[in-house]
């Protein structure tokens, strides 16, 4: 397997001028600059400032600051979806942020087990994905290596693990593209999958050794895991290709559990970090006023 140099970070935020007023009404002026950190929205978590249309949800994330777009259903969009929603990205500027790469198994072994039609199964995902990255000028994918095995000892679930995702690496190589690995919290959402834990990603992504495989740090669910957020940022900072939040308990916007963000987000801004940080939460309120409340949130805790 070719190896080359992975360089983790994004490029710098960008200065954009702000589009010109929309079609709906609204007494929220657009924010004059982008946020610090390129926080990535996803579709339906302004619809009630925008409507359901694609491209009025794009402008409105870009007019209050938002600089990328996190899909994880774009693999399952219509092909006139996607590069409608590919163009308007361009056209603002905008980057896009991860969507799934493959089927997820909550329920029982594929990649831990070391089946060859899991295995199959897995890898055609992968080849699937690499068009869909082209078309929507993508470069992260999410991937989640599915349930334990409770059949096997770690140690082979882990070395089957690494081994199907040194063959997807063979694939996202010469494209340029990286699939992120997602560790899950078994105690509020996904309990029983292989991968949990920063430092079991860390390992992981160590053995596979390609600029293609790195860890989606979802701090959210890393809070309910093993805490230690900052610390453990530290120590796997090269093998981070990306993050994800949510605040907890109750996965909404920051601000609104028990999770310090402001300093999170100023930790990870003064390391350099240029990627994607996902919205992957809901709402805490319901409406207008709930939509505009995680937008003052992300100013809150961007204010650094």
């Amino acid at each position: 397997m070719k190896r080359r140099k992975f360089f983790q970070n994004g490029a710098l935020l960008a200065s954009l001028p702000l589009a010109g007023s929309f079609s709906w009404a609204s007494s929220r002026q657009p924010q004059q600059r982008a946020f610090n950190l390129k926080y990535a929205p996803h579709f339906g978590m302004f619809k009630n400032n925008t409507g359901d249309d694609f491209e009025d949800q794009l402008q409105f994330m870009f007019d209050q600051g938002f600089r990328a777009l996190e899909d994880n259903g774009m693999k399952s969009r219509s092909l006139k979806d996607q590069e409608r929603i590919a163009n308007k990205m361009s056209a603002l500027g905008m980057d896009m942020g991860v969507f799934v790469a493959h089927k997820i198994y909550w329920d029982k072994p594929n990649l831990a087990s070391g089946d060859p039609e899991f295995r199959k199964e897995f890898l055609s995902g992968i080849k699937e994905s690499v068009e869909v990255a082209k078309r929507v000028n993508a470069k992260w994918m999410t991937v989640v290596p599915g349930h334990v095995d409770l059949k096997l000892e770690m140690g082979y679930q882990t070395a089957n693990v690494v081994e199907s995702l040194r063959k997807a690496c063979d694939i996202l190589e010469p494209h340029g593209l990286v699939m992120v690995l997602e560790p899950l919290n078994w105690w509020a959402n996904h309990a029983g999958q292989f991968l949990t834990k920063i430092p079991q990603a860390f390992e992981i992504c160590r053995a596979v050794d390609s600029p293609s495989c790195k860890i989606l740090f979802d701090i959210y669910h890393q809070q309910i895991t093993e805490g230690n957020i900052i610390p453990n940022i530290d120590k796997a900072w090269d093998e981070i290709g990306y993050f994800q939040v949510g605040d907890n308990p109750g996965r909404k916007e920051p601000t609104t559990g028990e999770i310090n963000y402001l300093n999170v987000f100023r930790h990870i801004h003064g390391k350099g970090f240029g990627g994607i940080v996902g919205m992957e939460h809901g709402n805490s309120k319901s409406g207008k006023d709930g939509e505009i409340a995680v937008i003052d949130a992300y100013k809150a805790v961007d204010n650094f």
